[in-house]
């Protein structure tokens, strides 16, 4: 099938987590208030870094911009269901879906490189501590966060600019809550071997690069702690870096939860479509003309 303009899709369905209405109160409150929690916390996060002159450091800037970032992820795709869930809806538009799908690799990813980019400053900070400061200069910190916003704004652009040369088929439901470009790529009927070749070739190099030099700058670092001598010199270095190290593991713990879910959910839903098409005698291959 040739991928042109000649499926035009209006909207997609968030299955999201629960089909039972009893559940979706519950949903709603306990989303809705990790919601508030995750943009008040990184508010305040930020209103003390920039309030107070002695967190004005490069490991405090680069916290500051997490932040942001993690608002803005948040955002995404929160409020989107937290509406959906109230309105009783499971439509999003399909320029909805795209928009959604831009954001939210372009703030993943951007994650992934500010979390890299801390732990590169905690590695200067505790293996070259007497040069801790002329390194991690403002103009450094300042080039390190603008080249990741440059580098995730042309592959999320890219990724999504790939998207709209696919078409769709009549299945077009998501069994998520919010779009995202793995499980939209299935649903076309058009072919997407460029799109997989793209998708998973910036995975392997803007999620795993960073994520190697993570666990790069972490091998040297619990190698310089290794070579302290003193106990109390080693809890202190260690207390410097402890703290990125669990945002580190709460992310991609978070990431790969998010991801095995939404596996299951999908192969779940692809088995519940399959036994339907099987007694229903038909099948939903055709492409859908709009």
């Amino acid at each position: 099938m040739e991928s042109g303009n000649d499926t035009q899709i209006s909207e997609f369905y968030l299955l999201g987590f629960s089909e039972k209405p009893e559940l979706q109160p519950l949903i709603f409150g306990l989303f809705l208030s990790m919601y508030l929690i995750t943009v008040f916390g990184n508010l305040l996060i930020i209103l003390s870094i920039s309030t107070d002159p002695n967190l004005h450091t490069p490991m405090y800037f680069f916290l500051a911009n997490l932040s942001f970032v993690d608002i803005c992820f948040t955002s995404t795709t929160i409020p989107k269901m937290l509406w959906n869930i109230q309105t009783q809806s499971k439509v999003i538009s399909y320029a909805g879906c795209i928009t959604q799908i831009y954001f939210l690799i372009l703030f993943a990813v951007l994650d992934v490189f500010l979390l890299s980019v801390m732990a590169y400053d905690r590695y200067v900070a505790i293996c070259h501590p007497l040069h801790y400061m002329v390194i991690m200069n403002p103009l450094l910190c300042g080039l390190l966060v603008l080249v990741s916003w440059i580098i995730c704004i042309l592959n999320s652009l890219l990724q999504s600019l790939m998207m709209l040369r696919l078409s769709f088929c009549t299945h077009l439901n998501i069994p998520h809550f919010f779009c995202e470009l793995n499980e939209m790529v299935q649903l076309a009927c058009s072919d997407t071997f460029l799109n997989n070749l793209v998708m998973y070739f910036a995975a392997l190099l803007l999620g795993g690069g960073p994520f190697a030099g993570i666990l790069y700058s972490y091998s040297k670092i619990v190698s310089s702690i290794r070579g302290i001598s003193s106990a109390q010199g080693k809890y202190k270095a260690f207390s410097t870096c402890a703290s990125h190290l669990s945002v580190v593991c709460l992310f991609y713990c978070t990431m790969l939860g998010v991801y095995l879910s939404s596996a299951a959910t999908q192969s779940s839903h692809a088995s519940a479509v399959a036994s339907g098409d099987v007694h229903g005698g038909h099948t939903h291959a055709e492409p859908l003309h709009l």
